[in-house]
C-alpha cells in the first residue's frame, strides 16, 4: 500500500534531508513508536521500517528505545512484593 503525505519544504530543509531520506526516516520513526507503544510487534515494526528484525533492534538501540516491552513494569511489580 502507498500513502502520500504533504511535507513542507521547510521541514526537509530543517532536517537537511532529501525527500527519499526523509521517507526512510519517517518509516523508521513510526515503526519504533508503534512498537514502543505496543501497537506493533518487533517483527511487524521491522517490516514497516523496511529492515530486518536485527537491524530494527540496532536502530532502536541507536534511538535509545528498549526492545523489552513491559520489563520496567514487571520489575516495579516484583520490587513492591514483600
Amino acid at each position: 500500500m502507498k500513502v502520500e503525505l504533504d511535507i513542507p519544504d521547510s521541514t526537509l530543509s530543517a532536517l537537511r534531508q532529501a525527500p527519499g531520506e526523509f521517507a526512510v526516516c519517517l518509516r523508521l520513526m513510526a515503526a519504533v513508536k508503534l512498537y514502543e507503544t505496543g501497537h506493533l510487534s518487533q517483527e511487524r515494526a521491522a517490516e514497516l521500517a523496511g529492515s530486518s528484525r536485527q537491524d530494527f533492534l540496532l536502530q532502536m538501540s541507536r534511538l535509545g528505545v528498549t526492545p523489552f516491552q513491559g520489563v520496567e513494569d514487571d520489575l516495579a511489580a516484583l520490587a513492591s512484593m514483600p
